[in-house]
């Protein structure tokens, strides 16, 4: 890969016929054509709710190809958005109307469950944590820590109670969510020890299409999921030791080790080549080790020429 040219895609501004919404999150771009929804990777990384100055090589390619090689096999137990993917950055399904609530699912005490329980507090979003748990410790059981999907800002952690209250969800949609996370949960652990990983924590997204609830969006990818090396798991976890895990927890950690963690008058740091180098080199292993399949990036030195050839094309054949 080191002498591979490596181009990234920072943004898109496409236009597309019949295109009736553009939506530019932190890290996708979305294009509405009435239902149809043309979901965009871009090579934009985010920590902290906010975009990093750089971009990453081939991180889209990863995300995109990664996210619909686990909807693909999840489809049969829990219903998905997505229709095809024309090109590697691109996937392409259903417009689902939002439930703005992020399904977060953890199995072990860490990242953000684990500052929460360092501070003292015994209970997240509702959920009471137990007693004398050390950073990384399985829970006995996984526990479902929501938070609201924010449109701007920073998403909050809230308790079913509160999503009750609130109208966020109604008691059905509620109980089918939380269904449909055990059950993308289950599957994503079995598939990541089959290849010699754990998953750690994951967080779900789902929508409303023609009355039927989907997940409408990524899942089990290293920008929504965090995995830990099953091989010496137990024995790091007896001694003390930081677990090995694939995630972007260390671009995290590597930005509050430089003093930022998006708090209000913090100077976001600049990641050096060798660091985004790193963080690309992250991307694939995770791809390779979840997939079993070596990872072949498209080197096209315009993605976005490519991206818009791919969706004109297929939008062309669905006419």
């Amino acid at each position: 890969m080191t002498n591979v040219k490596k181009p990234v895609l920072a943004s898109t501004a496409f236009s597309f016929p019949g295109q009736d919404m553009v939506y530019h999150g932190k890290v996708r771009d979305l294009y509405r054509m009435g239902g149809l929804l043309m979901l965009v990777a871009t090579d934009r990384i985010s920590a902290f709710d906010h975009i990093l100055p750089r971009s990453i090589p081939f991180k889209g390619q990863v995300l995109n190809q990664l996210a619909a090689y686990f909807l693909r096999a999840t489809a049969d137990e829990v219903p998905n958005w997505l229709i095809d993917t024309p090109d590697p950055n691109v996937a392409v399904g259903h417009y689902c109307e939002p439930i703005r609530i992020e399904m977060v699912i953890r199995g072990y005490l860490t990242g953000h469950a684990w500052r929460t329980y360092r501070s003292g507090a015994r209970t997240l979003c509702g959920v009471p944590l137990p007693e004398g748990m050390r950073e990384n410790d399985p829970f006995p059981t996984p526990i479902i820590t929501p938070s609201t999907k924010a449109t701007e800002g920073h998403d909050e952690d809230i308790s079913a109670d509160e999503i009750l209250a609130r109208g966020l969800a109604t008691p059905e949609q509620w109980d089918q969510l939380v269904a449909y996370t055990n059950t993308l949960f289950q599957l994503g652990t079995r598939m990541a020890r089959e290849r010699g990983l754990i998953l750690v924590d994951t967080k779900y997204e789902f929508g409303m299409f023609e009355g039927q609830m989907m997940v409408m969006d990524e899942i089990h990818t290293p920008d929504s999921s965090r995995y830990f090396y099953l091989d010496g798991f137990e024995e790091r976890q007896a001694r003390g030791e930081a677990q090995m895990q694939l995630s972007k927890e260390f671009v995290r950690e590597w930005l509050m080790d430089h003093g930022f963690q998006g708090k209000e008058g913090q100077e976001m740091p600049i990641m050096p080549d060798l660091f985004v180098e790193q963080i690309s080199q992250r991307y694939i292993q995770l791809y390779e080790q979840v997939t079993g399949q070596t990872f072949v990036p498209d080197t096209d030195p315009d993605p976005a020429d490519r991206i818009e050839r791919a969706i004109t094309a297929f939008l062309s054949e669905r006419r």
